[in-house]
């Protein structure tokens, strides 16, 4: 008899290791395990991990002895090849490791034998196996069986209204019973006829109304768009859509979703942040019903665990578009045919921590390369760096111009705060064109938002007698007040302290606030117009589930009449009664210490003041600031983007900067600050050997210490021409031969790509 030939399993851990570890396969475990299967491993003496199979072969490992996979979790592989890539790409693009994107990637999959949760509802059907014309003699068989009759026309009426694509849909259990005062017995009966059939979960986009309505009929200016998409698409595989806000770019992605989807492909949906899925969803579910599923961190792992199953089997109808945040790039798609980015430009496309720290357009390009789809960016303010891809050639480059309808853009007005504060006109943090403006739009019933981009009631506090400032134990920062919570809150550590009554330094009581965040600006509101119905969205009034639906929900109702908020409200948001907008401080934007400040500025006011004047009337958007002749604020009031765009890059040309050079950001952590200067001198110093002048720093960040943890950080410039890769491949080398040195043996290197 032949000897049996060892198989051996490279696997993926959820571990920052450097290359995948090598498990033996039991003999009775081969035929179970593919590539894409995930198992249950030993590693050291006492734990257990969940891994996945990257490669099977015949090769036993020389340099340490194998220890045989536990189990097999998946019947079949829970992702593709395809995926493999996109992971490594990812690893190796973003200094990262195979087990960091498997961990952020599969963390939906669900734990070993997760099983419903409590509470989880059942569900019943019809067998798959019965068709129209077999209800009929089922019935009259059920006759001596009046319950079980009864129940399965129950079951019947309740379907008239569900979607047509559905055969049998899931009807929930315990309403049947509740209707038929049936019992469970009678469901089994019916189940040993094989006429119904009960399932645990009921798949998530099917307890949604879906109306499979129409597409709208768009507009000529919308037709030739999409007919410039189409043609642009023949030659690249990327096209950016440059569309003023309220034009109606939502409208143009649903026609492509429907060409691709009756093309038999997937959609991916990308949106930057999960509070803009309220408003999205509820069109793209009347028009698609249940192809449609959502995706997102804050569903529960059942919920992400069945959407990526449903993903996983490219055959059924479910899930066929998938809007999300950036994670669901990682569900396995096989056959992917469009991806769209929504507000390209939003910096929380970022992923900042922990690693990856990927940017999901970016990421979003290349899985459209790998899957051989195409990727289409939409956006009001594009991002300097893709509008200088469109505009050489890179990305197909197509532009709308006009608003739905004709409506004219908003009218934009400066309110000098310097001005005002000088001639004691403000009140509180308004200036009289505000307040005015404020009254006279409640008074003609229609509504505000107001914008300011800080949370909490002040930034900080201050004793009057001594300046002192009370300031977070753990980080370099000071503690912002949060009236809501009665509470200082560190906003890099979470840390919360009591409220103060008296100074610690002097003892003096007269300690004040100094500053304003959206809780002060609403609690001024309130003050100003007691009659007004105000509400706050912001992170601190969203965190429970479903706290962002239900305002926008009660601000589309019109049951807020102002609506006071961060960056939250400027992200394409469409209310038809919000006539004006108005920004408390832009000038706390464009100060920040950043080469992208002004950019990020023009986008947020420009994106903000979109959300005025989109359905009946012209807007009225009417910005504070001290600095009211800034070449930003002129750019935005006129509306030259064009100019905006040439005066970036002039800048970013000269100061080398993106897009004409790369940026790879390098922190470096330690609880000793001498510890961490020397070996960020250290580290600078031997880049400094390799890449001479494009190695800036070691420099302390705008906060210097996070959580007991000092940080310094070190900035490479690498010329767009230049090879990135190997750039990345010496810079880990000098970051091995660091770590090397038992001094800094604990010294934290933290690469960030693309640090924007």
């Amino acid at each position: 008899m032949a000897e049996h030939v060892k198989y051996y399993a490279d696997l993926i851990l959820p571990l920052p290791l450097p290359e995948p570890y090598t498990y033996s396969v039991p003999k009775d475990l081969e035929s179970e395990i593919s590539p894409g299967t995930r198992v249950m491993v030993p590693l050291g003496k006492r734990k257990t991990y969940q891994a996945i199979v990257y490669r099977l072969h015949k090769e036993q490992p020389l340099k340490y002895e194998t220890k045989p996979i536990i189990s097999v979790i998946d019947p079949k592989p829970a992702v593709l090849p395809v995926h493999f890539k996109f992971w490594k790409w990812m690893a190796e693009y973003y200094m990262c490791t195979m087990g960091e994107v498997y961990k952020a990637a599969t963390s939906a999959i669900g734990k070993p034998g997760e099983k419903p949760t409590a509470g989880t509802a059942k569900f019943i059907s019809l067998h798959e196996k019965i068709t129209s014309q077999d209800l009929c003699s089922i019935l009259e068989k059920l006759e001596k069986a009046p319950k079980q009759r009864e129940l399965v026309k129950t079951y019947l009426q309740r379907i008239e209204d569900c979607n047509p694509s559905q055969k049998w849909p899931l009807i929930p259990k315990k309403d049947i019973l509740a209707k038929t005062k049936a019992s469970v017995q009678t469901i089994k009966a019916l189940q040993g006829k094989k006429i119904i059939v009960e399932k645990q979960e009921i798949p998530l986009n099917l307890n949604e109304e879906q109306t499979g309505e129409p597409v709208k009929k768009l507009t000529s200016f919308q037709y030739n768009a999409i007919k410039e998409i189409d043609k642009q698409f023949e030659a690249r595989n990327v096209v950016l859509l440059h569309g003023v806000t309220s034009s109606g770019k939502t409208e143009i992605y649903i026609h492509l979703i429907k060409h691709f989807i009756k093309e038999g492909k997937q959609v991916l949906y990308l949106l930057p942040e999960i509070a803009l899925t309220a408003q999205i969803i509820k069109r793209l579910k009347n028009v698609f019903g249940g192809k449609v599923g959502v995706y997102h961190s804050r569903l529960s792992n059942r919920e992400r665990k069945e959407i990526w199953n449903n993903v996983l089997n490219p055959n059924g109808q479910l899930c066929r578009i998938i809007l999300g945040a950036r994670s669901s790039l990682f569900l396995p798609f096989e056959n992917l045919g469009l991806i769209i980015v929504d507000e390209e430009h939003e910096t929380t496309y970022k992923q900042f921590n922990p690693a990856p720290r990927y940017h999901a357009r970016d990421a979003a390009i290349m899985l459209a390369n790998l899957q051989d789809c195409k990727a289409l960016l939409g956006t009001a303010t594009p991002s300097v760096e893709s509008y200088f891809n469109a505009r050489s050639g890179k990305y197909g480059l197509v532009n709308m111009e006009k608003r739905y309808g004709n409506m004219l853009l908003p009218e934009i007005k400066l309110a000098d705060t310097r001005r005002a504060g000088k001639k004691k006109q403000m009140k509180s943090h308004f200036t009289p064109t505000l307040f005015e403006a404020i009254n006279h739009t409640l008074k003609k019933k229609e509504q505000v938002i107001l914008f300011q981009n800080r949370r909490g009631f002040a930034p900080f506090l201050e004793c009057e007698d001594c300046g002192w400032i009370p300031q977070c134990g753990k980080c370099d920062v000071s503690l912002t007040y949060h009236r809501q919570f009665h509470s200082l809150i560190c906003h890099y550590c979470g840390k919360y302290t009591a409220l103060p009554e008296i100074c610690p330094a002097c003892k003096s009581s007269s300690i004040k606030t100094c500053g304003f965040g959206t809780e002060k600006i609403e609690d001024d509101i309130k003050i100003f117009f007691p009659g007004a119905r105000v509400e706050r969205m912001d992170l601190d009034s969203t965190r429970k589930k479903n706290s962002f639906e239900n305002i926008i929900n009660k601000f589309e109702a019109g049951s807020i009449d102002i609506l006071v908020g961060t960056q939250m409200v400027s992200k394409g948001l469409d209310f038809e009664k919000v006539n004006l907008v108005g920004i408390l401080n832009a000038d706390n934007m464009l100060h920040f210490p950043d080469f992208r400040a002004c950019e990020r500025c023009f986008q947020l006011i420009y994106q903000v003041g979109g959300r005025a004047g989109r359905k009946n009337k012209r807007g009225n958007v009417i910005i504070q600031t001290g600095n009211p002749d800034h070449p930003v604020f002129r750019h935005i009031i006129e509306n030259r983007f064009n100019d905006f765009f040439v005066r970036q890059l002039n800048e970013r040309k000269e100061f080398k900067y993106p897009p004409y050079y790369r940026l790879i950001k390098i922190t470096l952590k330690h609880k000793n600050l001498d510890i961490l200067e020397d070996a960020a001198v250290d580290l600078a110093g031997s880049l400094q050997k390799i890449f001479g002048r494009r190695v800036l720093g070691p420099d302390f960040p705008l906060i210097p210490r996070i959580q007991n943890l000092h940080i310094k950080n070190i900035l490479l410039k690498i010329e767009r021409e230049q090879n990135l890769s190997r750039a990345k491949s010496l810079t880990k080398k000098e970051f091995g031969k660091l770590l090397s040195s038992p001094r800094y043996r604990s010294v934290q290197i933290v690469p960030d790509v693309d640090p924007y």
